[in-house]
């Protein structure tokens, strides 16, 4: 069942049926020197011009505050990082750019406005434009002198994007589309000089199936908006619905083919669902820092409360969520660069081997989506914890970021739709004979009814035990996926409950061999004295992988099963889920402790 591949072969999914060697893996720790520069850049930025600001920004009436930071972004060259050099952007890495949302994912309302422009807004153009299209917008967009907002959401399509109603119309004389249509929730609506438009074109009344997209300037006439939300968080984030009245597109604003704004859409919000994810991971870390610094600042029976165990629980578990999601982000993010270079050296031209490589890896997009914004949802809410009274005061840093993160649930798809998609994308690859799933699948379904090993002789080296625990955990999620197929067959997507969780348990298997594999990989350069800590952050998260794994697969094997069968898996599942007991709390304690040693995350 299990191979090691060398890193450019690897395809996404592949983690649940194959076996990854650390030297496979990219950590963050291998950022270059230039790269630690480009995040320093991105914080002080942060520290300057968006920390000392964060109750105006908010509190603004007009999107003004905002345009004019994203204005000081550009010049120091921020809304550039995915624009080609030739068109006055930085071209960088893939895993450069996940750099870059890191850290400015701690901005709160002006991150959103950033990630906004950069991504949605601005990369259907680099990906999908031709050279003029390229050539006349690209340049504006990389300095900022143009924003860019995407309008893709309708009143009656939210998840079901290629429902929309807008509509564009060929004029009699075959110089513009005529576009009418509303779209809501519009990130930088107010402020945005060129939008990313998705709608169908209807010929003699025949509408397309399938989306296309147009690039429409704000000075085409028929543009209105509405005022901004009035939303639970991310107050500075300028949000809107804006109506399309009879615009004039150009017939030389279609963006890429006709029909082809849905495909266009996916591949975008591909690249969108993980950099949420690590976005997540940077604002989860601030978060992190305030809630350190906050408990060692107060005390209670004389005693600061960063001394009492449910506190450091509390700090502990935030900082492994965190570092993590850290680990199986980056680790995402070098697969699809590494694919891309694989790629570009079968002569693909650079456009199309981006494409195919983010394709490749949106199961790994979606799973770090997840993964991030719930992370950062745990993070937050214990943070107000932690804070107690003054985390509910909105003079205290916990009220923002409580409100602001709620969002990250809901943006680029659903947490439920992406787990959905999750599974959705693993079996049409088994399907199409992308991905062999159905082969290990029944090699497990054979090895519940034969005798367990007993072999008890143990190799030697590092995690040998807990790499034998993440292979049984890729056992479980294969025995309850492919027993849920046989069940249900082509009714299995009307079975949701059962799909969220083997989600689950896909998700919480890469992000534990993740994590693994980084601290392996660090252990091996720095020594495991060095990197005791993180040692002891992998073992806690695979020990709470183990039970959520096997929580999520008896709800779900006990949806379909019953009788023999049920009893078989629920043996299955156990044999598959075990895992030599730790002192879970002690090794808490001293990843809590070495942060308030230093009064901020330190990982």
């Amino acid at each position: 069942m299990i191979a090691t591949e060398p890193k450019a072969s690897i395809k996404g999914g592949e983690f649940l049926i194959k076996e990854t060697s650390a030297a496979q893996v990219f950590i963050p720790e291998e950022f270059s020197e230039e790269q630690q520069m480009i995040a320093a850049t991105c914080r002080e930025f942060l520290e300057r011009e968006i920390w000392p600001r964060l109750d105006e920004i908010d509190k603004a009436k007009s999107p003004e505050l905002i345009s004019s930071l994203m204005d000081k972004a550009g010049e120091l060259g921020l809304l550039g990082t995915g624009v080609p050099e030739e068109y006055g952007g930085f071209g960088m890495s893939f895993n450069t750019s996940m750099l870059v949302a890191e850290v400015t994912g701690a901005g709160h309302s002006f991150s959103v406005a950033l990630s906004a422009h950069t991504g949605i807004g601005t990369l259907p153009i680099v990906y999908y434009g031709n050279d003029e299209q390229k050539a006349k917008y690209l340049p504006k967009l990389a300095t900022g002198e143009w924003k860019a907002a995407y309008c893709l959401t309708e009143p009656d399509s939210g998840s079901d994007a290629n429902s929309g109603k807008s509509r564009a119309k060929l004029s009699d004389d075959g110089k513009h589309y005529v576009l009418n249509g509303q779209k809501m929730w519009i990130t930088n609506g107010g402020f945005a000089d060129v939008y990313i438009v998705f709608a169908k074109i209807d010929e003699n009344g025949q509408v397309d199936k399938n989306l296309s997209a147009f690039i429409v300037e704000k000075d085409f006439a028929g543009i209105t908006m509405n005022e901004p939300e009035h939303k639970m968080g991310i107050k500075g984030s300028d949000t809107r619905q804006i109506f399309f009245n009879d615009v004039q597109v150009p017939v030389e604003n279609l963006l890429s083919e006709r029909g082809n704004g849905f495909k266009i859409a996916v591949n975008i919000l591909n690249i969108g669902r993980i950099k949420l994810g690590v976005a997540a991971v940077g604002g989860s870390k601030e978060v992190i820092n305030n809630a350190v610094n906050y408990a060692n600042e107060r005390k209670q029976f004389k005693t600061a409360i960063s001394q009492f165990g449910a506190i450091k629980h509390k700090l502990a578990e935030m900082a492994i969520k965190v570092y993590a999601s850290e680990s199986a982000s980056y680790r995402a993010g070098q697969n699809i660069d590494d694919m891309i270079e694989d790629l570009k050296s079968q002569d693909i031209a650079d456009v199309p081997a981006k494409l195919q490589a983010l394709e490749q890896f949106a199961i790994e997009c979606a799973i770090m989506k997840v993964h991030g914004s719930e992370a950062l949802d745990y993070v937050v809410d214990e943070g107000v914890q932690v804070y107690g009274g003054m985390g509910y005061s909105a003079d205290a840093p916990m009220d923002r970021a409580y409100r602001d993160a709620r969002i990250n649930r809901i943006f680029e798809g659903t947490n439920e739709i992406n787990r959905m998609l999750v599974v959705d994308m693993m079996l049409k690859r088994a399907m199409k004979g992308e991905l062999d799933l159905m082969g290990p699948a029944m090699a497990v379904a054979k090895e519940i009814m034969a005798i367990p090993d007993f072999n008890t002789e143990e190799e030697e080296g590092l995690f040998v035990a807990e790499k034998k625990v993440l292979k049984n955990l890729k056992k479980a999620a294969l025995m309850v996926s492919g027993a849920a197929v046989q069940k249900f067959m082509m009714t299995l997507s009307n079975e949701q409950e059962i799909l969220m969780n083997i989600a689950d348990m896909v998700i919480e298997i890469y992000v534990a061999e993740s994590v693994l594999l980084r601290v392996e990989k660090l252990i091996g350069v720095q020594g495991e004295e060095a990197i005791s800590l993180q040692k002891q952050i992998a073992l806690v998260y695979l020990h709470e992988a183990v039970e959520k794994i096997n929580n999520v697969g008896r709800q779900a094997v006990t949806s379909f099963a019953e009788g023999d069968e049920l009893r078989g898996m629920l043996m299955g599942l156990k044999r598959f889920t075990k895992i030599e007991p730790m002192n879970l709390k002690d090794a808490r304690r001293s990843i809590a402790d070495a942060m308030i040693a230093e009064n901020k995350y330190i990982f």
